[in-house]
């Protein structure tokens, strides 16, 4: 396993660079999936150095042919991740389950206020509060993937045409379940503090994303961007970081900025010889040696204890 299963716990030291190429230079939708991509083939990689480290001290909760000999052989670096998997697995833990449990709390509270509305897609609650988000829900016979939530209040502040963007834009949220991104790219930064910029960066593509595809089916860039710059003016945005809404926290002016301009190429790769290029073949480049070596170790590291214990 050597050192490879340490070497994606290093590469998101190049997070920042990567993520300003792709969130600058990319398509929104290529940007999202690539930087969570990365972030997820990471944590991976640090949970198996948490496994690994842990098996190797005497007393461990996991099958004591873990612990056999031959296993501390072949694995190096046992007695640095032995001593501090614990600590670290613990704190790991008890950060993403805290993520975990505000999200599904902030969830089912959603849920419950549109508990008496219309069943429909579109449910406006009469607060004097503006603000809109996209409230996922489970994909079932009979049920629907998601509702749009705004309260009358931003309404009153929006035309009719911006009402139609917010729509659109929080519909693209729902359709391309950027909730998923939203949590995953937060529980690998809980999880490996390197990776916060990844999240920033997830947090602002997947705004972009729902952008494009806003101003896609309205037919108007100008009119999205208009009803960006009213929302975020007067509202408090959305009640959880993982729930994407149109006023999300986020680097507004550039957004409204991206869509005064011309549309981002659509095309699924761009030339390599171009900046578009340069920065997607950062992006999957970091993405595919993280990647790589997470599969590398987890495939050592099941070989190792195979030829060690009787599994």
């Amino acid at each position: 396993m050597g050192v490879f299963v340490f070497l994606p716990l290093v590469l998101p030291l190049t997070a920042w660079p990567v993520a300003r190429l792709a969130e600058q230079h990319l398509h929104p939708r290529t940007a999202t999936r690539l930087l969570t991509a990365l972030a997820v083939c990471s944590t991976v990689c640090l949970g198996l150095v948490m496994v690994v480290g842990t098996a190797q001290l005497p007393g461990n909760p996991l099958p004591d042919g873990w612990s056999d000999p031959e296993v501390r052989a072949a694995v190096p670096y046992d007695e640095i991740a032995g001593k501090a998997a614990i600590p670290a697995l613990c704190a790991v833990l008890v950060a993403c389950a805290r993520t975990l449990a505000r999200h599904a709390r902030v969830r089912r509270r959603a849920h419950r206020a549109l508990a008496g509305l219309p069943d429909t897609q579109v449910a406006v609650l009469p607060d004097a509060a503006p603000y809109a988000y996209a409230l996922p829900g489970r994909r079932a016979r009979g049920t629907r993937a998601g509702r749009v939530v705004v309260t009358t209040a931003l309404l009153d502040r929006l035309a009719p045409a911006e009402r139609r963007a917010l729509f659109a834009h929080e519909r693209a949220h729902l359709t391309g379940r950027h909730d998923r991104f939203l949590l995953a790219v937060r529980l690998a930064a809980r999880a490996n503090p390197f990776l916060r910029p990844l999240g920033t960066a997830v947090a602002y593509t997947a705004e972009r994303w729902a952008d494009e595809e806003a101003a896609r089916a309205i037919g108007s860039r100008r009119t999205v961007a208009r009803a960006i710059g009213t929302a975020a003016l007067v509202s408090r945005g959305t009640p959880a970081p993982t729930l994407a809404g149109l006023a999300a926290p986020g680097p507004v002016p550039r957004r409204v900025a991206a869509l005064l301009g011309p549309a981002p190429a659509a095309r699924n790769w761009p030339p390599a010889f171009t900046s578009v290029g340069l920065a997607a073949w950062a992006a999957a480049a970091g993405t595919a040696v993280s990647a790589m070596s997470s599969a590398n170790s987890a495939v050592t590291m099941v070989f190792i204890l195979h030829a060690a214990t009787p599994l």
